[in-house]
């Protein structure tokens, strides 16, 4: 099977304007990078007609920065991604803090693709918001 058949195509996240006018269209790995970016990006609830599709992690805004909520985060990520990208084996979920902005988590992702085995690494930046550190 074509890696490309199995990956799949549709339209690109964010949504933009192909040279024809049209939406633009997004194939392949960069297909998948897309939707994980989308799984993430999206709150529970936030689609009418799909209200489970999306990431729990957005419940932790205000948090407070602890390790235990790393913990919650990583567990929201895999949960997630496990969930609604099929296209992917989910490898490692890592949470640490953005330096000293205590309100910046770097979410890394190690997954595999499905179809290749070809291994790859996304890192997603959470807002925690005003939470406080401790």
């Amino acid at each position: 099977m074509d890696s490309r058949s199995f990956l799949g195509s549709g339209y690109r996240f964010p949504v933009t304007i192909g040279p024809d006018g049209g939406f633009g269209l997004s194939a392949g790995e960069r297909s998948v990078t897309e939707s994980i970016w989308l799984v993430l990006s999206t709150a529970r609830g936030e689609r009418v007609m799909n209200p489970e599709f999306g990431c729990a992690v957005h419940e932790l805004v205000l948090a407070p920065v602890t390790d235990a909520t790393f913990a919650i985060v990583a567990h929201h990520v895999r949960e997630s991604l496990t969930r609604w990208e099929p296209r992917i084996e989910v490898l490692d979920v890592r949470v640490t803090q953005e330096g000293d902005l205590s309100e910046v988590l770097l979410v890394a992702i190690d997954y595999r693709l499905e179809d290749n085995n070809a291994m790859h690494n996304l890192v997603y930046p959470f807002y925690i918001g005003e939470g406080e550190l401790r």
